[in-house]
């Protein structure tokens, strides 16, 4: 499992012209499921993205995490991440799980976020065709792959 967590001042999902969900400030969290992927490994991926201490303390250190400040987040699926640029310009996408896999892995992700911060997260629509607009507070960007917890 791989993902993208960037700090947000806000972000949005529009489908089809109609905004979908939105957040204020937070963590937008880009998820991608490979066909290997555990449940352990959700749940210390929930862990690690619910207390990244990546948000401003009094003194402008980044010493605070989603749960310290109380903050919005949004999960959209984003099997892209998983991509492999080896060979040749075309992207393979092999290692990105199918749906039968994903869709439950995704849910599952989004049911225990939302749990582990006390709030309802809210989410892309997977496999749609989203418009993901977001502002990028800092801007900080982290990346995270469960193989490369070590």
């Amino acid at each position: 499992m791989r993902v993208v967590v960037q700090r947000v001042k806000r972000a949005s999902v529009t489908i089809g012209g109609e905004l979908h969900s939105s957040i204020g400030r937070g963590l937008l969290i880009l998820l991608g499921v490979e066909e290997s992927d555990e449940l352990s490994e959700l749940e210390w991926l929930v862990k690690k993205c619910a207390n990244l201490r990546i948000f401003d303390d009094e003194n402008g250190v980044m010493n605070r995490s989603l749960l310290d400040v109380g903050g919005e987040a949004m999960v959209v699926s984003q099997f892209t991440l998983l991509a492999s640029t080896k060979k040749g310009n075309r992207p393979s996408y092999i290692r990105a799980a199918g749906h039968e896999v994903a869709v439950p892995m995704y849910e599952a992700f989004c049911r225990r976020f939302s749990e582990e911060i006390g709030q309802q997260v809210a989410t892309g629509v997977f496999g749609a065709d989203m418009q993901v607009e977001l502002v990028n507070d800092g801007p900080v960007t982290i990346w995270m792959d469960t193989k490369n917890k070590e």
